[in-house]
């Protein structure tokens, strides 16, 4: 892995899991626990011997209260850099009371939160049980699932609980997010009182915040437009590695090479913003 990651000039790979993606969807709450201590240390142990170019993504049994707290807390000793969520459970979104625990957890570890989708993971999904054929299925769920986690943690209320929470929106490209944004802005503007215990402050406000991160893929031709709505301080690039649908091993060429964007941005995005998110040194 160290060699492909040279191929493609990157000094840090942050770690997300394929097959770990399953754990938020597993009921049996001892398997669940089992599954995800045992995968925590393998990759735990897998970037051990990289003298820090290789970072994991720890998975914990978030339907399942104290013991994911625990799972994450020991996450955090194995030093594992951020923590797997999937954008909905089976039948709450992320914006359920019964979470808050979880989140002041995350808070208290200084553990950040990755939102991570998959056609597979057998949790709900909007949309996608209009097609059977797996393109369109992949096409609609990463974009749907991220939409839906930001419209729970941002109208729910979450960040107003948590203000100190930093959670990232991943894989879905950063070109969905100022659109997104902006009908989450009018909704709060027009009718957000409708949603009791929610949103006390502007959307946009919790992003200036640091509570919303997003990943871009480095070639997107609306990056440019994202920056200018947004700025460039939560966006952070994406080679979606070892992925069908990513650039490796040219991933990081398509960043560098960019003449749409400043240098400045580009060294952000590239790298400094998530030193910042992950706490990376």
């Amino acid at each position: 892995m160290l060699g492909d990651a040279d191929r493609d000039h990157l000094d840090t790979m942050v770690l997300y899991p394929s097959l770990g993606l399953c754990v938020p969807s597993l009921e049996n709450p001892d398997f669940a626990a089992g599954f995800a201590r045992l995968y925590n240390q393998w990759i735990a142990d897998f970037c051990a011997p990289s003298n820090g170019r290789l970072r994991g993504v720890a998975v914990t049994p978030i339907e399942h209260g104290q013991v994911a707290i625990d799972i994450m807390a020991e996450a955090k000793d194995l030093g594992l850099v951020a923590t797997l969520v999937p954008p909905a459970l089976k039948t709450r979104n992320l914006d359920h009371p019964d979470l808050d625990p979880f989140y002041a957890a995350a808070v208290e570890l200084q553990m950040p939160l990755g939102i991570h989708g998959a056609p597979g993971i057998h949790l709900p999904k909007i949309g996608v049980d209009r097609f059977t054929n797996y393109i369109q299925v992949h096409c609609i769920s990463f974009p749907f699932d991220q939409m839906t986690a930001m419209t729970a943690l941002v109208s729910g209320g979450v960040f107003e609980r948590h203000p100190q929470l930093r959670v990232a929106f991943l894989e879905a490209g950063a070109g969905w997010v100022p659109f997104f944004i902006d009908r989450l802005h009018e909704h709060y503007e027009k009718r957000g009182d409708w949603i009791e215990g929610g949103w006390r402050h502007d959307p946009h406000d919790y992003w200036r915040a640091g509570n919303i991160w997003v990943t871009c893929e480095p070639e997107e031709p609306i990056l440019p437009g994202v920056i200018d709505v947004l700025g460039d301080d939560f966006i952070m690039f994406a080679s979606d590695y070892p992925h069908w649908d990513g650039e490796w091993p040219e991933s990081t060429k398509h960043l560098r090479t960019r003449s749409d964007i400043s240098e400045e941005s580009r060294e952000k995005i590239g790298g400094r913003n998530a030193q910042r998110f992950y706490a990376l040194n």
